[in-house]
């Protein structure tokens, strides 16, 4: 399927991909910045539930606020991106996140537990406007047939992010705090440690915003027609809600998100647990590692794999995987609960990038619409942590595994059968 997209004022058709290879590259320094902030919750969760004396629902707070905003932006921020464009609302979310970073320091002065939260939503209201900029960016700079292949490769460099952000969570947030702990107190430690990170990361955030803005992207333009009352109207449907793929896809990604974000939040303390492994927690952060670089490694085998094989095929098989290797988390013990649960972000890998680009599959006009949807449903990630957290509170982290087997058991059907709905 052709798609028409404009470069200045020259108007083009392609049905390649080829010739957007350096929007793509440019592209992908986004998806590494905001799978590397995101996955740094991970990190705080323990190192704040250690400061402020937390229970593992209040601790999962974090993950609430961070993912949120997602359910509060992204309809806005679909909108905007309507009217300002994919490239302006690319610098519009890049400038929010930064000033969400800096927010940072003020909280870490008055070592507030509510300043924290704060930031990390004008953080996460930033990282919202990307997503739903740059995801179906992606998938219209080339052909329909390879969205979900190309997606999954730039994807791959968010996942990029998540592998290398535990790692310097843990040297530069955890094991700090640690040693600093004993001097100063947990206020102050926590002050000291998190400044700097996060005010790299606001000027690393504000120097892509200046990039961005500088830059010659592909401009794209939808053939579309009108009916008689004036609304957008493609192939019969004036609305993205219209799609049943996309409603299911909708779904897909919360369960998805919110899955993958309570594996990641609740696996340090998984991992310290006396009847798994037993490690101290900035141990324990860098094992997370594993399981985001199994998400990376992944979504470059899945690029390749699904030149071959159809997106929903794989995505049900990688669903059914992932359920079986967290049951299997479940119900064992010591060093087989360990390489189970890390070894779900292999599987992890294609699920979002494939149910993302299923569910915008054939949308024209409403694309823009449809990401706002997707992109709102990424509030999975701040309702289904915070039961699983309610769920530890109550019957202990191992049982509390359960609620993303049920997450994974519908992933399974949209793969399957949902993806294929009009």
């Amino acid at each position: 399927m052709a798609s028409t997209i404009s470069s200045g004022t020259a108007t083009v058709t392609h049905s390649g991909d080829g010739k957007y290879r350096f929007a793509l590259v440019s592209l992908t320094s986004l998806f590494f910045m905001w799978g590397f902030i995101t996955c740094l919750n991970d990190i705080l969760i323990p190192h704040l539930k250690a400061v402020f004396s937390l229970s593992y629902t209040e601790a999962m707070l974090i993950q609430f606020c961070f993912f949120g905003a997602y359910f509060l932006v992204s309809l806005p921020a679909g909108n905007l991106v309507k009217k300002l464009g994919y490239q302006r609302g690319i610098v519009t979310g890049l400038v929010i996140a930064s000033i969400g970073c800096a927010l940072f320091y003020p909280a870490a002065d008055f070592a507030v537990y509510g300043l924290f939260l704060g930031a990390l939503f004008v953080l996460a209201s930033g990282i919202t406007i990307l997503q739903v900029a740059a995801n179906p960016y992606v998938n219209a700079l080339g052909s329909e047939e390879t969205a979900s292949s190309r997606l999954n490769l730039t994807q791959a460099f968010n996942a990029l992010g998540t592998t290398v952000a535990p790692y310097f969570g843990a040297i530069l947030i955890l094991s700090v705090a640690t040693g600093a702990v004993g001097e100063l107190g947990h206020a102050q430690a926590e002050a000291e440690v998190v400044k700097m990170p996060y005010l790299f990361l606001s000027a690393t955030l504000a120097v892509l915003a200046i990039i961005f803005a500088k830059l010659k992207l592909p401009v794209i333009e939808s053939h579309v027609e009108q009916n008689s009352t004036g609304e957008v109207s493609y192939k019969g449907k004036t609305s993205a809600t219209q799609s049943m793929h996309l409603v299911l896809g909708a779904v897909g990604i919360f369960v998805y998100v919110g899955a993958e974000v309570s594996i990641g939040s609740f696996l340090v303390n998984f991992l310290g647990e006396e009847h798994i492994v037993g490690l101290k927690e900035a141990d324990a952060a860098k094992y997370i590692t594993y399981y985001w670089g199994g998400a990376m490694v992944g979504r470059f085998i899945g690029s390749a794999v699904m030149q071959k094989i159809a997106a929903g095929k794989v995505l049900a098989f990688n669903g059914l995987v992932a359920a079986l290797l967290v049951l299997i988390a479940m119900y064992t013990s010591g060093e087989i609960a360990m390489y189970a649960i890390l070894a779900v972000g292999l599987f992890n890998s294609i699920m979002f990038p494939t149910i993302f680009s299923l569910a915008l599959r054939d949308l024209g006009p409403h694309t823009s619409q449809g990401s706002g949807i997707l992109c709102l449903a990424i509030v999975g990630g701040a309702i289904i942590p915070l039961l699983q957290g309610v769920m530890a509170d109550s019957m202990g982290i191992q049982p509390a595994f359960i609620l993303p087997v049920v997450c994974y058991a519908f992933i399974v059907f949209y793969g399957a059968k949902g993806s294929q709905l009009s």
